[in-house]
């Protein structure tokens, strides 16, 4: 099958992922599938990479057109091994999720499901992660697939940018349309609870809540998804501050 797209998938809820099975079964409409997945939930790991332990892939799924491996390591790690060792040419996509939770505004640099997906473009080739505003391990993908297939299909035919990729979060509920936006600006309250083990030993269990600085701003993800718009926020893997960086040129070190 090598005229056909090969699409590398891979997530951070773990190969057995509900999310992870519909995205593959929408992404087998367009190409050849490898799946190389964490084999268990690698939520937060970000750009994690395994650098002190040897990474073991076991291949648990084969079939013409669809090859599924279970990866030791983290969302980053697989996609590596997928350009690496795992495919027998280098992947034309990289798709990641479809997460089970939103993966808006500031989580996006915690999000191993995105760090899955900056990875792929890394190596200089579409790259998406999904994610569905829904945290149910059996949640409905129904619409969302729908939304994916519509979205991927899109950037097939328009391509994107070298060394970026796309963050999509899907509502719950019904949908009025898609939305390209901007990332909000905001940061998580971390309050970490304090509590006692049976043994009397005090540890820390990590809590909180979101907070939006622009509620009102009209242009960023979470005011989409706020009102049933699934949002598309272009990624960029350059992270430099143009307007500090042009700033700073007039600094006297």
């Amino acid at each position: 099958m090598k005229n056909t797209p090969l699409i590398l998938v891979s997530n951070d809820d773990g190969i057995y992922a509900k999310g992870l099975k519909e995205l593959v079964e929408v992404m087998r409409l367009f190409g050849e599938v490898v799946v190389i997945a964490p084999e268990n939930p690698m939520s937060g790991m970000s750009g994690a990479i395994s650098v002190d332990k040897p990474l073991r892939a076991t291949k648990v799924h084969e079939e013409e057109g669809y090859t599924a491996y279970k990866c030791t390591g983290t969302p980053v790690d697989c996609v590596k091994l997928g350009f690496n060792q795992l495919t027998d040419r280098q992947p034309d996509f990289v798709v990641s999720g479809i997460n089970h939770g939103a993966n808006s505004s500031i989580s996006v640099i915690y999000s191993g499901t995105l760090g899955a997906a900056i990875e792929g473009c890394l190596h200089g080739v579409p790259s998406i992660g999904f994610s569905i505003c829904d945290y149910d391990p059996e949640a409905d993908f129904s619409k969302a697939k729908m939304l994916v297939a519509r979205i991927f299909q899109t950037v097939i035919e328009e391509g994107l940018p070298h060394f970026t990729c796309l963050n999509v979060n899907i509502p719950q509920g019904s949908v009025k349309g898609i939305k390209v936006c901007r990332q909000t600006k905001g940061k998580w309250v971390e309050e970490f609870e304090k509590r006692t083990d049976p043994h009397q030993r005090d540890y820390y269990w990590l809590s909180g809540h979101f907070k939006n600085f622009e509620p009102d701003a009209e242009d960023t993800d979470l005011y989409a998804l706020d009102n049933q718009y699934v949002s598309v926020v272009p990624i960029n893997v350059d992270m430099t501050c143009l307007e500090t960086y042009q700033q700073m040129k007039n600094w006297n070190f």
